[in-house]
């Protein structure tokens, strides 16, 4: 595991060199075949070094991460061209990669909440230097609150655990019996702000408006499977206790969802529309892992997986609109298939992932949650419909609105993508689709 960390570490200098851009890139997809190659085909942590190692779930998260970044080099060249402090800008992508490593090869609680921490550094580095609006700051500030308040009670109650326990490395502390709903509590509003979880979502639109695009993709791609890495790996301990609490989270999340996707069908903002649909998914995975079952386990992994691949994918289609017509609304934002025909296309094939359609890994996904949801108790049923259809409206609302009707009277002219943005748009595609040839390995019936 040094060894990656060691090969991240020593590309910081790297940045500062003349033209080291594409060179970076370059070195960081050998970074991804190398690791590519470490996949374990077990359950127990492999490649232990002091306290970093990897198990199954921590080395998708990883990959994901190392994938999301190299994307996010390819989708910021804007800042390259203008020459925008594209160096130190490398810096926090490739830091922030660091700390994304670090979180999700952690064995012990301790070290798991420290780089948890030190991953919103980075971030908040990008939405308030490289952000557009003056508001980036605001949303900074409500990034940083949200998420930092919510997590100082995970450290007490993690010292808390220390103090009875004796221990904290993660795969062998099981149930916790002397577990009481303030422990409770404490352990687990941390990632559910995270997540976001309806209720304390506000930071999540406000971030991703503010944000550039490497920020949105991040955020979307990485950062909220955060919240939902620590719920897989806290849950064992907090079995007893949760069996008799978790009701209460599952029905926020769902009938959340439901609120949040009526919400997205009268957005006007495409980040804003895709922000919200993030919330929806991620509302799902925290049902389906508070049921505590293996369906659910293993769905909301795949989901995560998933979901992250294909919010970047439309983030960086909305960045590709924006670059051009200079806004985010979808009043201007519209007939696009008129303006750029060639990314009609991609439009389509990503809004129709994110909406679970075969053959992307949300599908699978989403059909495991489906079930570990509706065994728990056929009432989510209801809720489960309205969020499903109501995930097909927003995106169909969102393709029909951007790509049919009258050009915006204020162009003149039509644009063509370049090579760079196919690729980059392929390349979250792609995976997303693929993977689910080995369906087996992402849902983790090995």
């Amino acid at each position: 595991m040094l060894s990656i960390m060691l090969f991240v570490i020593f590309l910081i200098p790297i940045c500062f060199l003349q033209k080291a851009w594409w060179m970076v890139q370059s070195y960081m997809f050998v970074l991804m075949i190398i690791y590519m190659n470490m996949l374990p085909f077990f359950y127990c942590f492999g490649k232990i070094s002091y306290f970093f190692g990897f198990d199954y779930i921590g080395f998708g998260l990883i990959a994901l991460s190392i994938w999301i970044c190299i994307l996010m080099l390819m989708a910021s060249e804007s800042v390259f061209c203008f020459k925008y402090f594209s160096s130190f800008f490398m810096v926090v992508i490739l830091t922030l990669m660091l700390m994304l490593i670090c979180t999700f090869s952690s064995m012990t609680m301790f070290s798991f909440y420290l780089f948890f921490e030190s991953s919103l550094v980075p971030t908040l580095f990008l939405i308030m230097g490289w952000g557009y609006q003056p508001e980036r700051l605001q949303a900074g500030v409500y990034l940083l609150f949200y998420t930092l308040l919510a997590s100082l009670p995970l450290l007490i109650g993690i010292m808390y655990l220390y103090n009875c326990i004796g221990s904290l490395v993660i795969y062998l502390i099981g149930d916790f019996i002397g577990m009481n709903w303030l422990l409770y509590f404490s352990m687990i509003m941390a990632f559910l702000v995270k997540m976001p979880m309806y209720m304390v979502h506000l930071w999540l639109p406000k971030a991703h408006v503010e944000a550039p695009i490497s920020g949105s993709m991040i955020l979307a791609g990485v950062l909220l499977k955060l919240g939902g890495y620590g719920l897989l790996r806290f849950m064992i301990i907090l079995m007893s206790i949760g069996s008799k609490l978790n009701y209460m989270w599952v029905s926020i999340s769902l009938v959340g969802g439901v609120l949040v996707s009526m919400m997205c069908l009268r957005q006007t903002d495409l980040k804003s529309l895709i922000a919200y649909s993030s919330v929806a998914h991620m509302g799902m995975v925290i049902s389906g892992l508070m049921t505590m079952m293996y369906w659910g386990y293993c769905g909301s992994y795949s989901l995560m997986v998933g979901h992250g691949l294909c919010s970047s994918g439309l983030f960086c289609l909305a960045n590709i609109s924006y670059e051009r017509l200079g806004s985010r609304s979808l009043l201007i934002n519209k007939g696009l298939m008129n303006f750029m025909p060639s990314l009609s296309m991609w439009w389509f094939l990503l809004c129709s992932c994110n909406m679970a359609a075969p053959p992307s890994l949300n599908l699978i996904g989403e059909i495991m949650l489906l079930n570990s949801l509706v065994s728990w108790s056929w009432i989510t049923m209801f809720m489960l419909m309205l969020l499903s259809f109501f995930s097909a409206v927003y995106m169909l609302y969102l393709f029909s609105y951007s790509q049919h009707g009258n050009m915006y009277s204020g162009l003149y002219c039509c644009s063509l993508g370049y090579v760079r943005e196919f690729l980059l748009l392929f390349l979250h595609w792609f995976p997303l689709n693929v993977l689910i040839l080995c369906g087996d390995y992402m849902v983790m019936w090995l």
